[in-house]
């Protein structure tokens, strides 16, 4: 397992070597995931609302490669290694009408050596399709129109081959499970309960972006089974794909139809950080048997459904309990190459260098301002005026430091586009200078005719710098903005100290909800909570920057829980704290 040390030593030996940059396989990558998401498709958006679009997503490993589905997106894509997407364009039509259909929130399952894709219906107008070579977008009908539909649908094949599907998307009713038959996909009884909310209970699956149930009871959709060590684990998404705390949890039965009894955290929860939510996903298994997690990213500004996808570690430990690592789960983590313990972190170790860091640009549109580009947040973002070549944005580092990789994440202000646009592309260059003065080109994509919206760029080796500039040279669409310009690498100061004062003082009035203090480290920028149901598996982490307080409030009321600290700067990360038990 790789780990900071190891990165550290690896920043090293690459400074030992000096001539040109040298052509090297990328071993990272950096949520949300960079591939070329549509835009929504529906019709009367304003310009200032139009906007990328996709959630839901379905990731399955199909003959040694990755496919990747998810709502709206006329079509799907595929990849050898999780890194490069290659998008193929695909309308589903109604073999019995020649119309098309959408596929929002799809299952997509195995059975034997075929693939099968279902998009979500009330109604039979529906097809399921099947493929036995998706690469070169080869399918046929399995279903004309599946009789008994479902909305958020996810097909499971069963190690004796029987065939489930369970389904459900409402903030009235529960997740449903059915068996069909394999051969006529048919039925075999009628649909049975799996699993209904139960916010009195767990506080994160209460509604609102502050867990307060406003307005709306919560939603509970996004199914999705697997089997580990003949116990079934029904994943389902909660509360609102809107909100920061969009999450997937589980239940865990021995019989694929339940009876299924709820872990008390979501494994998969990012309530913080750059990329907020972790919601309504689907769990795989790359090439070595390790398990990932795919699920959905909010953005939420321009329209509630505006979202993106991300992919992190997950697994199950000795005890059975499934879990998700995403702690650093925005920064470089390491693809995967090999047989992994997940419990152990791929974060590579290289640290953010510019957060809230002195900026300079080439203009400013609005309240749009320079500062919102490397804040930290997703939801906030610069634009220039125009979306005309040469409008630039520079980032100080302050002090000269080691620059592995760059992340450049773009915000759609004042998009054209609708629905599916498959031949845009971004190009830029980012410069590099120890001084400010001269300015080498660090980075060249000035020929690039790919959409790349959230583009990550790892150097082939690390470069030693303080000033970086981003440069326009080609929009898709829109004026040049820009949410998250981050730097990754190391900073050649102290990692901070150990976080002192970590308080957790937990309501008596609702057992849900706790108040969580602690005191400043001086040089630290951000801290990360780390919760869980035992002391050895503090599991769910939250990703603090610039605040010393955070209200949780997605607790089981009848669990206790236990609690650590550690401060991060663009230096390292610091000690970890004593565990507290409330």
């Amino acid at each position: 397992m790789r780990n900071i040390k190891y990165s550290i030593l690896s920043v090293s030996i690459f400074l030992s070597l000096s001539g040109p940059l040298f052509a090297q396989k990328q071993t990272t990558y950096c949520n949300p995931v960079n591939i070329d998401y549509g835009y929504t498709p529906i019709p009367d958006y304003t310009a200032a609302g139009k906007h990328r679009a996709t959630a839901d997503p379905v990731i399955v490993n199909y003959k040694g490669d990755y496919y990747l589905f998810s709502t709206n997106q006329w079509g799907y894509w595929w990849s050898s290694d999780l890194l490069k997407w290659k998008y193929i364009s695909r309308r589903f039509l109604r073999p019995w009408n020649n119309s098309y259909d959408e596929l929002c929130a799809p299952a997509v399952g195995i059975i034997s050596d075929t693939m099968l894709v279902f998009g979500s219906t009330y109604t039979r107008t529906f097809s399921i399709w099947m493929s036995t070579d998706p690469k070169n977008n080869i399918w046929k009908p399995l279903i004309d129109s599946f009789e008994i539909g479902g909305w958020d649908p996810a097909f499971f094949t069963d190690d004796n081959g029987k065939l489930y599907m369970y389904n459900g998307s409402s903030n009235k009713y529960p997740v449903y499970g059915i068996e069909l038959n394999r051969k006529t996909l048919q039925p075999a009884g009628t649909r049975k309960e799996m699993y209904m909310l139960e916010p009195w209970r767990y506080g994160w699956q209460r509604f609102g972006e502050n867990y307060d149930d406003t307005f709306l009871d919560p939603f509970i959709e996004g199914a999705w089974m697997t089997k580990h060590n003949g116990r079934y684990y029904l994943q389902y998404g909660a509360p609102g794909t809107e909100f920061s705390g969009y999450a997937d949890g589980v239940v865990v039965g021995d019989d694929p139809l339940g009876y299924f009894s709820p872990q008390s955290m979501p494994f998969s929860y990012k309530p913080g950080g750059f990329a907020r939510g972790a919601g309504h996903g689907a769990t795989f298994q790359d090439n070595w048997k390790n398990y990932w997690h795919v699920s959905t990213i909010a953005i939420s500004v321009k329209n509630n459904f505006e979202r993106r996808i991300g992919i992190w570690p997950a697994g199950f430990d000795q005890d059975g309990i499934m879990f998700c690592n995403q702690a650093f789960g925005d920064y470089p983590t390491y693809l995967p190459d090999g047989t992994e313990d997940h419990l152990k972190s791929r974060f590579t170790g290289w640290m953010l260098l510019n957060f809230n860091k002195p900026v300079m640009v080439s203009s400013t549109y609005g309240s749009y301002y320079s500062n919102f580009a490397v804040d930290e947040d997703i939801k906030t973002y610069w634009s220039a005026e125009t979306g005309n070549p040469g409008e630039w944005m520079q980032s100080d580092l302050g002090t000269i430091s080691t620059v592995m990789a760059i992340q450049i994440n773009y915000a759609d202000q004042d998009a054209e586009f609708l629905g599916k646009s498959t031949e845009v592309y971004h190009q830029y260059r980012i410069l590099e200078s120890k001084d400010g003065k001269k300015w080498n080109i660090l980075v060249d994509k000035s020929k690039n005719m790919a959409d790349v919206p959230h583009d990550y760029v790892e150097l082939p080796r690390p470069v030693q710098t303080r000033y970086l500039k981003l440069e326009n040279l080609h929009m898709p669409t829109g004026k040049f903005s820009i949410s998250g310009f981050r730097v990754f690498g190391q900073g050649t100061g102290q990692a901070p100290s150990s976080v002192t004062g970590f308080t957790v003082l937990r309501t008596e009035k609702d057992k849900r909800s706790a108040w969580i203090k602690w005191n400043r480290v001086d040089n630290a920028y951000a801290y990360n909570i780390y919760i869980g149901i035992t002391p050895d598996k503090l599991y769910n982490c939250i990703m603090v920057y610039n605040a010393n307080e955070y209200w949780l409030k997605t607790m089981d009321k009848e669990k206790l829980y236990y609690f650590a600290i550690e401060a991060i700067n663009e230096n390292g990360i610091g000690e970890r704290s004593s565990i507290i038990k409330q």
